[in-house]
Order: C-alpha cells, then structure tokens, then sequence
C-alpha cells in the first residue's frame, strides 16, 4: 500500500484540523509556563499552511513541503516557526519528486524532519521541550527502519514513545526557553510544544491506519 500525493496533502489538513480543536489546551498549558500563545501560534501556522496547500501547484510531496515550510515560517514568529519550518524543508530533502509514499519512504520523511528540528534547536531528551516527544519517536522509527520489512506497527511503537515522553515532560524542570525562568516551579505541568508534537503524530498515525 502506498500514500498518495493528494493524500500526502490531506494528512496535513487533518493535522490542521487537530491543532484547532485542541489549541485552547495547548494555550492553557502553555499559560502555566510561558505566555499563554501556543495553542494560537501552532492554529495560525497550521491554517498558514491549509491555505497554501489550497492554493499550491506543486507536483509532488517534496515540492510541497518546501512551500508548507516558508508557509509555516511567515505565518509564525516565534521559536517554533523555523523549527518546524526546518522540519519540513528537511523533510522535503528526503521525498525528492515523490508522487506516491511507501512507509519507508514516510519513515524517511520523520527521520529527516525530526533531525532537523534537533539541529536547529539542540534540544535533548530532558530538557523539557517537543524533543522529549520527539527524539523517542526518531529512536524507534531508526531502530525499526534497519529491518527488510516496515509495516503498520512501527508507527504504534513510536507513538506509545512518545506519549511516554511527552508525560515525562511534567516531571521535569525546564531547560529551555522562557519556562526555564520557573525553574522548579515549572515541575508539574506538561510542556506545551511536547504536547502539540504528540497530537501531530498521533494525527499522522491515525490517518495512516485509514489510508494504507
């Protein structure tokens, strides 16, 4: 089984779909540790990039992800702007003329994102950050990818990891970013962008078992 293009770009509307239905939650944590906005700047830059997705003449799933990425990054002034953005046009790098995506291809795709995002924040494990949602999710999709077959089943694997990790995030002091001001009084409650990290991937796994 394999994705298509054009379900390449419903996977993001859904994505879309999902951050809007839960930004008030993803805002209400973020108001126990920073600002309160991140609920709205993950809205405003997944609507960013719904819009271009309705508006692109890109060809394949490479092509579209650059344009998703500067969508992304315009829309979104703050920190997770150009990670995410990075992500994307990391991920772009990994599906070059694709029209059509086998898992291998799609675990490609999270590997080159997911390294991306750390590369450009060197965030780790612990830090109280998407990473902690984030690198488990690449360790198994790794240690998976290396095997003849991949299937189905990787994405569960890594999906449990990383709900186990964004979890984690509550124990922890913050590293990183205005919520490390807190210092111990940022132990108790979950990290926004760990949380909104989960949910984009669930979204992904989700929509996977519907179409492949």
């Amino acid at each position: 089984m394999v994705m298509t293009f054009e379900q390449f770009k419903q996977l993001f509307v859904e994505i879309a779909d999902r951050i809007e239905q839960v930004k008030d939650e993803l805002s209400e944590l973020d108001r126990q540790l920073g600002d309160g906005d991140h609920g709205v700047t993950m809205s405003i830059g997944w609507q960013a990039i719904v819009d271009k997705i309705r508006q692109s003449e890109a060809s394949d799933c490479g092509a579209l992800l650059k344009e998703i990425a500067m969508a992304f990054l315009n829309a979104v002034g703050s920190s997770v702007g150009p990670l995410y953005a990075t992500a994307f046009l990391r991920g772009s790098a990994a599906l070059p003329g694709k029209t059509e995506l086998t898992h291998r291809d799609l675990v490609s795709f999270w590997e080159a994102a997911i390294q991306g995002i750390q590369e450009r924040g060197k965030a780790k494990i612990g830090d109280k950050t998407m990473m902690d949602t984030w690198l488990p999710v690449l360790g198994v999709l790794k240690t998976q990818s290396e095997k003849d077959e991949i299937g189905k089943d990787i994405y569960d694997k890594a999906l449990a990891e990383a709900e186990n990790g964004m979890n984690a995030t509550a124990s922890l002091v913050s590293q990183l970013g205005r919520s490390s001001r807190l210092g111990d009084r940022s132990v108790g409650h979950m990290d926004p962008g760990a949380v909104s990290a989960y949910y984009i991937f669930q979204t992904f796994v989700q929509y996977v078992r519907k179409v492949m």
